[in-house]
C-alpha cells in the first residue's frame, strides 16, 4: 500500500490529483468546524461536554460518525454525507418498486446520469428536513439532554431560516466536492470523504479513552499509567479487528463459469472460462446504516415528546451500549443483509445473462437448476456475511464493558468497514492507474 502512494506521488499526473484531494478534504473538514450563523458556540461547547459525560451521547452517534463530529457542534457541514447516503439508499429500494426507475438503470450511462440527478434533488429535500428537525431541537433545547442553556442568540423566524438554509446549502456543497473529487481526484468523492470525518475523529477518540482512566499526579495534561495501558490495549484490538475486516472484505467464493462456443459471422467466439465472484460480505456496510437509521427514528420521537412512558423507556434502554439496543441492533443487521443482497443480486437474472451469451455452470444445466443454485450460495454466504457485521457491529458494546470507556471507543464497526472498504477501493483505483501508465511506458 505504501509503495503504491509512493510511486503515485512520482507520477506528475497521480500526484496532481491526490494533492487536489488532499486540498478538497481541508475544505471539507474547514467547514466542519464553521458554526452556523446564530450559534452561541459557547453555549454548545458546554452542552456538549455534559452530553458526552452522559448516557446521551450515543443518540446522533451515527450522523455524529458521518459529519465527523461536526453536527453536534451545529457547524455549516453539520448534517455531512448523511442526507446523500440516505438519497442514494432510497433511490436503489425504490427500482426495485418502480418500473421507471427501473428502465432508466437498464438504460446505461444516459439512465444512470438521470438517477444520480433524482439522488440530488432527493438529497435537498432530505436536507431541509434534517436541518430543520435539528434546528427546532436547538432552539427548542432539546438538543442535548440535561443541558438547559441558549444555544442560539435569536429565536425569530428570520434566524431560524438562515440557519436552515445554511445547513442545507452545506449539503449541497458537500456534493458538489465530493464529485470534483470524483472528477479530477482520486477515488470515489463521497466515500472518500466519509473516511476522512470518521478518521479525523481518531485521535481525540483515543486521547479521551487514555484521560478517562486519571491522569498523572506529576503532570495533568498527561493520562497516568493505568490509561496509557488502556490507551495501548485498544490501539492492539484495533489492529486485530482491522486485519479480520480485510480478510473478511476480501474474501469470495468465485463460481466457474463456462461459455460454448459459437459462430458469430466467419469467426469462431468463445470457449472461455470465468467465475462469478460473490463475497462473502455482499451487502457491504449498508445492513449497518440501515439497521442504525431505523433505530434513530424512535430517538427522535423521544426527543420531540421527552414527557411521558415510551420516550422514558426509549432514552433509557434504546441508546447505545445497552443491552437491548444491541441485540434489536444485532436483529436488524441480520434481517437488513438478507433485504438488501435480495434486490441487489438477482440469481434470475444472472441466469437469464449467462444463458444469453451461451454461458453455464459446470455440471448444471442452464435455467432453473443454475437459479436454485445461485440463490443456494447467496444465501449461505449471507449467512455469514451478516453473522459477521452483527458481530463487528458489537464491538463497542464489549469495549465499554471491558475498559469502561463509555461511548468513547473509536473502533466502531461501521468506521472500521467503512475506513477499510475505501482504504482498499483507493489504494486498488491508484495501483490500477499506476499499472496504466506502466503499459503506456512499455509500449512506447
Amino acid at each position: 500500500m505504501l509503495s503504491a502512494f509512493g510511486n503515485a506521488l512520482r507520477t506528475p499526473d497521480l500526484r496532481k490529483k491526490i494533492l487536489f484531494t488532499l486540498l478538497i478534504l481541508a475544505i471539507f473538514r474547514l467547514g466542519s468546524t464553521i458554526p452556523t450563523p446564530n450559534v452561541n458556540m459557547q453555549a454548545v461547547n458546554e452542552c456538549r461536554a455534559i452530553a458526552t459525560s452522559g448516557d446521551s451521547a450515543g443518540l446522533y452517534s451515527m450522523i455524529q460518525l458521518f459529519s465527523g463530529g461536526a453536527l453536534l457542534q451545529l457547524a455549516i457541514f453539520a448534517l455531512g454525507i448523511m442526507p446523500y447516503i440516505t438519497a442514494s439508499i432510497i433511490l436503489q429500494l425504490l427500482t426495485v418498486v418502480i418500473p421507471r426507475l427501473e428502465a432508466l438503470k437498464k438504460e446505461g450511462a444516459s439512465g444512470t446520469a438521470k438517477i444520480t440527478q433524482y439522488t440530488r434533488y432527493l438529497t435537498i429535500v432530505l436536507a431541509i428536513l434534517n436541518s430543520t428537525a435539528f434546528v427546532t431541537l436547538a432552539v427548542n433545547g432539546q438538543l442535548f439532554q440535561g443541558c438547559t442553556q441558549q444555544l442560539v442568540y435569536d429565536k425569530g423566524v428570520f434566524a431560524i431560516i438562515t440557519m436552515i438554509l445554511t445547513m442545507t446549502a452545506g449539503t449541497g456543497v458537500i456534493m458538489w466536492l465530493g464529485e470534483l473529487i470524483t472528477d479530477r481526484g482520486v477515488g470515489n468523492g463521497m466515500s472518500v470523504m466519509i473516511f476522512t470525518q470518521i478518521a479525523a475523529q481518531f485521535p481525540a477518540s483515543m486521547w479521551a479513552i487514555a484521560m478517562s482512566r486519571g491522569t498523572d499526579a506529576n503532570n495533568p495534561s498527561l493520562p497516568s499509567a493505568q490509561g496509557w495501558l488502556v490507551f495501548i490495549a485498544t490501539i492492539a484490538i484495533g489492529l486485530l479487528v482491522m486485519l479480520g475486516v480485510v480478510y473478511m472484505e476480501q474474501a469470495q467464493r468465485r463460481i466457474p463459469v463456462q461459455y460454448a462456443k459459437r459462430m458469430v459471422g466467419r469467426k469462431l467466439l468463445g470457449g472461455s472460462t470465468t467465475y462469478i465472484p460473490i463475497k462473502v460480505n455482499q451487502a457491504g456496510v449498508i445492513p449497518v446504516i440501515f439497521a442504525s437509521s431505523m433505530l434513530y427514528l424512535p430517538v427522535l420521537y423521544a426527543q420531540f415528546q421527552p414527557n411521558n412512558d415510551i420516550s422514558a423507556w426509549i432514552s433509557t434502554y434504546l441508546v447505545s451500549g445497552r443491552w437491548v439496543y444491541e441485540i434489536v441492533f444485532f436483529a436488524m443487521i441480520i434481517f437488513f443483509a438478507y433485504f438488501y443482497v435480495s434486490i441487489t443480486f438477482d440469481p434470475v437474472e444472472v441466469s437469464d445473462n449467462m444463458k444469453k451469451y451461451g454461458g453455464f455452470i459446470p455440471g448444471l444445466r442452464a435455467g432453473g437448476p443454475t437459479e436454485r443454485y445461485l440463490g443456494f450460495v447467496l444465501s449461505r454466504l449471507t449467512a455469514a456475511g451478516s453473522l459477521y457485521l452483527g458481530i463487528i457491529s458489537l464491538i463497542p458494546a464489549l469495549a465499554f464493558v471491558m475498559f469502561n470507556t463509555q461511548n468513547k471507543f473509536p473502533f466502531g464497526g461501521t468506521s472500521i468497514l467503512i475506513i477499510v472498504g475505501v482504504g482498499l477501493d483507493t489504494v486498488k483505483q491508484i495501483q490500477s492507474q499506476l499499472q496504466q501508465r506502466n503499459y503506456e511506458g512499455f509500449l512506447r
